[in-house]
């Protein structure tokens, strides 16, 4: 038995399973309790998600030494259509000293201070964001909420916005999100694995094992964040439970399609699933690498959001690989053949795959591979005119939600009665003796309505300027843009400019960086890993070639129905990277369980007519898996936040164009017209000695 045969053994043999069960088991019960405590290592401050050499970052680092704690202002607004009235006023300023004593509020409250059309009046709470970012806002805001709203004013309505009031509303929408998405997952693995396996017992099996390579994962991701600095926040968290469950899943029916399938040849379950094991384990193995080398590559990500999200996922989908190479086979062979009831594969029965839909559909490519190809290649290239109408280049406040929050209405009153940049101003840091000079500079600089007088404190000074335009507006950040270059030009102050809309600018800017470095490495990487498992160097251009097409064409069709059906204001910068990723990093499983299959067969029956055996054996489990990775990212989109709905519409449209048409029709296609030369320059592109490579089978031919 060679040394990779008796590997793939240890999992599933006689005694061995008893002990990789006892093993899981003893894990389970060590990472429970530390995957519980995953949601208060998460950080979710400004600077955990901002690029870390920013601008605005330094800049919120720096205006700490003039604040006592991180304060982000909420804005308090009440407006009547007819005028206020002195009723309203006398309201306000009760609320204003109620305000002082609501949950982390700090400083002096401003206001109120009625409009100049006098419809409206605002009040400015400062609100302590301590160290656990957007935690202490809710309360805050709830609070102040409740302030505004008692007592009978009729005809007065009030909001409360604000980078505090925006802070809080997300802070909600993302409230709960652990248990939303794992629960919404769960329900959607559980109905596509009952639909697949058609069996009532089965699908516990590879479930519980992606289950408890999540409570690992957590686990472990929780000591990296407490012990080895890995930044940890609510978007990396979220995305974790999706890409454990959908990839420990994929790779749980490649294997347990396998092991089903030599069952039927062999009537030691042991054996069987020794087999299974040798024979899926490279492609396996080989596909996790590229969705970990892929996740990788997001390190180098200027957004310290984007870089944090790759250590991350590749933690949990390596966690899912053990789990799904050692748990789910020792499991599957301590329960027996009656798991699979009441279909089960019993020794010496046919295999249906051979003679069923995939197998047809091999038949129908195999007659006109090239008109199959070329018209499948075409229908995606026509998908990709969508692209025209995507706009990543950021969402607005009242575009970052899928519905219309007190913070989106409120922002909208202060537009309409005060400059549009009221409750964000710009923030400015500068060198004490030279701020009399940079304070000048930018209150003379276009889009720059008021500036407030300079804090000094240890040479240093800080002072925020109000702009004329809404903070989340084009015009607003080139204002920046012009402060910022007034600002440099006074000769030593060292000044640096941030505050709201600068973070939203410098975010932008870092996003697209990441856009042109991360996407071609993510392509290199992924190239290589192909080649160096398909010993080929034709079939991983032509793979890599296809998984772009998908992209482009799922990112066409998701930019027209985000424009035309949901009427999404934009995408978010960083849309088209984490699609890229998820699209290439997931759809390359798919190439790979496919092509390794096809490159195994070929050695025996030839490339054409493995192809199309390949298809047959491998369509039916790259159609579920696909299904079931798609359910599980669609599941994003019950967030209320316009770019996790975006992120999961795109992708999981794009894993299904994936599985059910570039994999199984475009790649196959491809396989069987180019022929042995997909393979060159290995030894399977070279003829045989004795005849050339045999065609389809004649029942495969015209």
């Amino acid at each position: 038995m060679s040394p990779t045969r008796r590997l793939a053994a240890l999992p599933c043999g006689r005694r061995s399973k008893w002990v990789v069960l006892a093993l899981w088991l003893l894990l389970i019960l060590v990472a429970g309790p530390l995957a519980g405590k995953l949601n208060d290592a998460e950080d979710n401050e400004a600077s955990s998600w901002l690029p870390g050499n920013a601008e605005s970052t330094q800049v919120l680092v720096e205006q700490r030494s003039f604040q006592p704690v991180d304060t982000a202002q909420a804005v308090v607004v009440y407006q009547r259509d007819s005028g206020i009235t002195v009723e309203d006023h006398a309201k306000a300023v009760q609320d204003a000293a109620a305000f002082a004593g609501a949950p982390h509020v700090v400083g002096p409250v401003v206001g109120p201070v009625q409009s100049e059309d006098g419809k409206a009046m605002q009040t400015v709470v400062p609100v302590e964001l301590g160290s656990t970012g957007w935690n202490n806002l809710r309360p805050a805001v709830d609070s102040m909420r409740a302030t505004a709203t008692a007592g009978d004013v009729p005809g007065l309505t009030t909001h409360v916005t604000g980078p505090a009031g925006v802070g809080a509303d997300e802070s909600e929408a993302f409230a709960g999100i652990d248990s939303t998405l794992l629960f919404a997952t769960v329900a959607v693995v559980v109905v596509l694995l009952l639909l697949t396996y058609r069996s009532p017992v089965l699908w516990l099996l590879p479930l519980g094992a992606a289950g408890v390579a999540l409570i690992v994962s957590e686990a472990l991701i929780y000591l990296f964040a407490e012990h080895a600095g890995l930044t940890v926040n609510a978007q990396s968290a979220g995305i974790l439970i999706v890409l454990v469950l959908g990839a420990g899943t994929d790779y749980a029916l490649l294997i347990t399609a396998r092991y089903r399938e030599e069952l039927r040849r062999h009537e030691d379950r042991h054996e069987a699933m020794a087999l299974a094991l040798h024979r899926a384990g490279p492609a396996i193995l080989a596909s996790s690498a590229t969705v970990v080398a892929s996740m990788l590559c997001l390190t180098v990500a200027e957004m310290n959001s984007t870089s944090g999200l790759g250590p991350v996922c590749a933690i949990g989908v390596l966690v899912a690989l053990v789990a799904m190479l050692t748990l789910l086979p020792a499991l599957l062979v301590a329960v027996g053949r009656w798991v699979f009831w009441p279909v089960k594969p019993d020794y010496g029965t046919a295999e249906p795959t051979r003679t069923g839909r995939w197998a047809h559909i091999g038949g129908w490519i195999a007659r006109r591979p090239r008109r199959v190809w070329t018209g499948t290649a075409l229908a995606l290239a026509v998908c990709t005119l969508g692209l025209i109408s995507l706009n990543a280049t950021g969402l607005t406040t009242a575009g970052t939600f899928t519905g219309k929050p007190d913070s989106v209405a409120g922002q909208q009153v202060l537009a309409a009665h005060f400059p549009g940049g009221t409750g964000a101003p710009l923030s400015v840091v500068s060198a004490a003796g030279q701020v009399a000079e940079v304070r000048q500079a930018v209150g003379a600089t276009e889009g720059i309505s008021a500036t407030s007088p300079p804090v000094e404190k240890s040479g240093q000074a800080f002072f925020q300027a109000t702009m004329t335009d809404p903070p989340d507006s084009d015009q607003a950040k080139a204002t920046v843009d012009r402060v910022r270059d007034a600002a440099h030009a006074v000769p030593g102050a060292d000044a640096k400019v941030g505050g709201s809309t600068a973070v939203v600018l410098d975010a932008g800017r870092a996003a697209a960086h990441d856009n042109r470095v991360i996407i071609p490495l993510v392509l290199v990487v992924v190239t290589l890993i192909l080649a160096a498992l398909l010993r080929a160097v034709v079939a991983p251009l032509v793979l890599i070639a296809t998984v772009v097409l998908s992209y482009a064409a799922a990112l066409g069709i998701s930019a027209f129905f985000f424009e035309h059906v949901f009427h999404f204001s934009g995408e978010d910068q960083a849309f088209p990277l984490f699609v890229f990723v998820f699209l290439v990093a997931l759809g390359i499983d798919y190439n790979i369980f496919l092509m390794t299959r096809i490159r195994e067969e070929a050695g025996h029956h030839g490339t054409r007519r493995g192809a199309v055996i390949g298809l047959a054996a491998t369509g039916g489990v790259i159609t579920s898996a696909g299904l079931i990775l798609a359910s599980t990212f669609a599941v994003l989109g019950t967030l209320p936040i316009v770019g996790f709905a975006e992120i999961g519409f795109a992708v999981a449209l794009g894993v299904l164009i994936d599985a059910l048409v570039v994999r199984s029709i475009l790649v196959t296609a491809l396989t069987v017209d180019i022929g042995r030369w997909m393979w060159w320059p290995s030894p399977l592109s070279h003829p045989p000695p004795s005849a050339p490579e045999p065609a389809p089978a004649p029942a495969e031919q015209e």
